[in-house]
């Protein structure tokens, strides 16, 4: 093997200067773009126009692209300067907020809190959605409320009576009870122990443009676009949650 081969070898896998700078900023932007959409908007799993006549079109874009996108990028931004909590999961950092430093808690609380809130109401509802219940679900409620009737008063109570803007929940809590409850603003059961398993965005941009201030007519419609199907898979796996702990 001549002298002439070695140094050709040596400029052919001897990577250049600019390649090595090259891939150090390829690098580093992908770490800046990765760092800040730590936290994503999701996709919704049906079409703006799919809950119509009960959810407008007009308000599923705006509420899912606006507003949601907005509590994902201002949560982002608050866990940009921490890498070490960007590596917990959202429900981990809404679980232990207490763990958050004291300068970015708040946000974390309300654009946390409002990301996990919302990723949820999207699943919660479907088209031809409604009914009631079945199964295992349907059981704990009547053992819990009674009656499916009763549970949806509850619900609808709660929901009604929240003052300003906020959350209507029904969560499994520590022991695997039902429970109705309401938070204000963008708080989340999450952070009191609970495992959320239905919830009703009661914020007025989420009903404003098709039932003005008739928040009772907005509640009584939603219930026709309830997933029942996806509510009992979350309260058989919260119920296997709280078996094991």
């Amino acid at each position: 093997m001549n002298k002439t081969f070695f140094i050709f070898l040596a400029l052919t896998t001897i990577p250049t200067l600019g390649s090595i700078e090259k891939k150090q900023v390829t690098s580093k932007t992908k770490a800046i773009a990765q760092q800040k959409k730590h936290f994503t908007l999701p996709a919704l799993p049906y079409a703006y126009t799919a809950l119509e006549p009960y959810v407008d079109a007009r308000t599923m874009e705006i509420h899912h692209t606006k507003h949601h996108q907005k509590y994902v990028d201002e949560l982002n931004n608050a866990l940009k300067k921490y890498p070490e909590l960007q590596k917990k999961s959202l429900t981990a950092l809404l679980q232990d907020l207490e763990s958050v430093p004291v300068s970015i808690r708040t946000s974390v609380r309300n654009n946390g809190g409002g990301h996990a809130n919302h990723s949820l109401f999207w699943k919660v509802m479907r088209p031809k959605g409604g009914g009631t219940p079945q199964g295992v679900l349907k059981k704990a409620i009547i053992n819990t409320f009674s009656s499916f009737d009763n549970f949806k008063k509850l619900f609808n109570d709660a929901a009604k009576t929240q003052f300003g803007s906020g959350w209507a929940w029904l969560c499994l809590d520590s022991k695997g009870k039902l429970v109705v409850t309401a938070t204000a603003n963008q708080d989340t059961p999450l952070s009191q122990g609970l495992i959320p398993l239905l919830c009703l965005d009661v914020w007025e941009h989420a009903y404003y443009l098709n039932y003005q201030n008739r928040r009772p007519d907005y509640i009584e419609a939603w219930w026709h676009v309830v997933h029942w199907p996806y509510v009992e898979k979350r309260y058989q796996d919260a119920l296997k949650a709280t078996v094991k702990n």
